[in-house]
């Protein structure tokens, strides 16, 4: 069935934008007094909205009254939302001065997480998670990124990513799952952190496969994680099995990025300390580069080079990251607002950020355009002018959310 929404304001479609580099805002599409013309999940038209009432008598009318701009749903490709547990306590001593070591040595850190989580069975874990991700959702954003990560032993990470599973039915979200069980070495693993990754390797990837809990892996290199030699055996066997990678990378010290970028992962995420050699490896592969906003202003440490990156040519995904440690907020529009402000980005480059240039760092092809044959994703905003939503800096939520052309979210702000 056909259904037509409008007239819209503003639709911004995104659509002809380049997948890499740089953009001006003069390269947006924009459709002014416009409909969006539905056909079940996917959108079939976008064009002004008498034409197209005039031209699709048979649909549905979805009439609205007032100003709206619409744009993609939102794509959140990086989040830990699946995690027991607050680390209130270690941002307080952060900000008062401790070190991580320090903090981590009075039991804070990861680890603190992934007791806190350990101790949660799965059906709390998978209603965490949902309620979480419904937090998101109202925010605008239809498809999410989670990861495991806070198990670190085969029993506990499938306890997470079946809680991941059981999770999706109670979100309109569309829940992408991803393996994180190198996020660290474990405190209570006895053996070498190479042997850590060949158990996780042997025994959990095979049972991911089995009962289809996801089809991406992560690894944390880092000092404090997995090196680049430990770690690239273990993410050669995944990508062997086909399994997609992503990698946590130059958050802290450089090295992760190159192995992202030679083993042809979907993105290298965080990137806060990458140098221009990184900068350049990076603009020259078809890795996405994902800036997490949220760290850097939870940690209080630099920002991802955004523009460095965009200017040399790369592609340049922005997430949240929200997890209880390093990035608490978990608000995606006000995070790439703030990022937009110390790295000089234009409109047009945040919101490919945060909607198609996003969905490629999650391998996905089919949302974050507003044009025919993409999933009808969009969200409307109470406003006559695109330039508003970043500019009151997530404080303007949209105030309606369609996903896959149904209408879920019809909130008053």
């Amino acid at each position: 069935m056909k259904k037509l929404i409008g007239p819209i304001r503003q639709v911004l479609t995104l659509d002809q934008l380049p997948q890499k580099g740089a953009l001006r805002d003069e390269q947006l599409e924009i459709f002014t007094q416009a409909g969006i013309l539905m056909d079940r999940e996917y959108i079939q038209k976008v064009g002004a909205w008498a034409e197209l009432k005039q031209e699709f008598p048979e649909a549905e009318i979805h009439e609205l009254d007032g100003d709206y701009v619409a744009l993609p749903g939102l794509v959140d490709c990086h989040t830990h939302l699946c995690f027991g547990g607050s680390r209130a306590r270690d941002f307080a001593l952060r900000n008062a001065g401790k070190t991580y070591l320090e903090i981590a040595a009075a039991g804070g850190g990861i680890w603190d997480t992934v007791t806190q989580t350990r101790s949660l069975d799965q059906a709390t874990l998978a209603g965490i998670t949902a309620k979480h991700a419904n937090r998101l959702f109202s925010e605008g954003v239809t498809t999410i990124e989670v990861k495991s990560g806070y198990g670190l032993s085969v029993a506990e990470e499938l306890k997470m990513l079946r809680a991941i599973k059981q999770a999706s039915p109670d979100t309109a979200a569309d829940l992408i799952s991803t393996c994180l069980a190198a996020h660290l070495c474990p405190k209570d693993w006895k053996g070498s952190p190479s042997a850590y990754l060949r158990e996780i390797a042997d025994q959990l990837f095979p049972v991911l496969l089995a009962e289809n809990l996801c089809t991406r892996i992560d690894a944390f290199v880092e000092k404090s994680a997995f090196s680049p030699e430990q770690i690239t055996p273990y993410l050669e066997r995944a990508k062997h099995l086909g399994f997609d990678l992503t990698l946590h990378a130059d958050q802290f010290s450089t090295g992760g990025s190159a192995v992202a970028v030679g083993l042809g992962a979907r993105s290298a995420d965080h990137l806060e300390t990458s140098g221009e050699s990184e900068i350049l490896a990076l603009a020259t592969s078809n890795t996405v580069a994902v800036a997490l906003p949220g760290a850097s202003i939870g940690l209080g440490m630099a920002f991802t080079p955004a523009r460095k990156l965009l200017d040399q040519g790369a592609s340049v995904a922005i997430a949240s990251d929200w997890n209880p440690g390093s990035a608490p907020m978990g608000d995606l529009l006000a995070q790439a607002s703030i990022l937009a402000t110390f790295e000089k980005l234009s409109t047009a480059e945040v919101l490919a950020g945060i909607t198609f240039r996003a969905a490629a760092a999650l391998g996905l092809s089919d949302r974050g355009k507003l044009t025919h044959g993409q999933l009808a994703d969009f969200i409307l905003f109470p406003t006559s002018d695109y330039r508003e939503i970043l500019y009151q800096q997530g404080k303007m939520k949209p105030e309606r959310v369609w996903k896959r052309g149904m209408i879920v979210q019809c909130t008053k702000y």
